[in-house]
């Protein structure tokens, strides 16, 4: 039995050896391992440390991981160490891992700070 009382939480994975060229949209929680080119659109997404996104992404929460090459808007999001992502973040809440690289804008959803330009310089990449 798992820890929801035996239900099981519905997911989609799209593994490693995977590319899909065109938008992905799912109701439910999103794992990616492989490539995708174009927009996702999902409840959770999990982005594993080798995918890559080529697009614009829209979640209730993600996870990064891998290259992302594009826009991002996630209420909840965390940027993990092996994470590199070029583009514009819009969140609620952030974590950010030492060691991710990001460059692009961060504006917070509640639409009161004005959208400033960062490159996030770790510790890593310094020196």
């Amino acid at each position: 039995m798992s820890a929801t009382g035996g239900k099981s939480i519905p997911f989609s994975l799209i593994g490693g050896d995977v590319t899909i060229t065109g938008n992905v949209a799912a109701s439910v929680d999103l794992h990616i391992d492989g490539a995708i080119e174009g927009d996702i659109s999902c409840a959770s997404l999990v982005q594993g440390p080798d995918s890559r996104i080529t697009g614009h992404v829209t979640a209730q929460s993600a996870r990064l991981a891998g290259l992302v090459d594009g826009s991002i808007s996630a209420d909840e999001l965390v940027v993990e160490s092996s994470a590199r992502i070029t583009g514009d973040v819009t969140y609620a809440t952030i974590t950010i891992e030492p060691g991710s690289r990001i460059d692009g804008r961060f504006t917070h959803k509640d639409g009161a700070t004005p959208a400033a330009e960062l490159k996030l310089i770790t510790s890593d990449s310094v020196g």
